[in-house]
C-alpha cells in the first residue's frame, strides 16, 4: 500500500512538469524582466544615496548638538514645589 501511496504522489507531483512545454512564457502576467528590474533597482538606489549625501552635505541639515556640553548635568527644575502639594 505504501508503494501505490508513494507511485501516485510522485506521478501527481511530476505532471505539471510534463504539461509545460514552455518555460518562459513572455504573455504570463507572472513574468518578470529580471535584469531590467533590477537595473531599474540599482539606479533608484544610486540617486537616493547621491540625494542622501547631497543633503546631508548641503548645510540645510543643521546638527543641534552645537552646543558645548559640560560635564555637570543642568539643574532640573523641581516637579514638586513646596505647597504645591495638598494632602486631603
Amino acid at each position: 500500500m505504501k508503494r501505490v501511496t508513494r507511485t501516485l504522489l510522485l506521478t501527481l507531483a511530476g505532471l505539471p512538469a510534463l504539461e509545460a512545454n514552455d518555460l518562459v512564457d513572455k504573455d504570463s502576467p507572472f513574468y518578470y524582466d529580471w535584469e531590467s528590474l533590477q537595473l531599474g533597482g540599482m539606479i533608484v538606489g544610486g540617486l537616493l544615496c547621491i540625494a542622501g549625501i547631497l543633503i546631508a552635505l548641503s548645510g540645510k541639515c543643521k546638527c543641534k548638538y552645537n552646543k558645548k556640553h559640560s560635564l555637570l548635568p543642568e539643574r532640573a527644575t523641581p516637579l514638586i514645589t513646596p505647597g504645591s502639594a495638598s494632602t486631603c
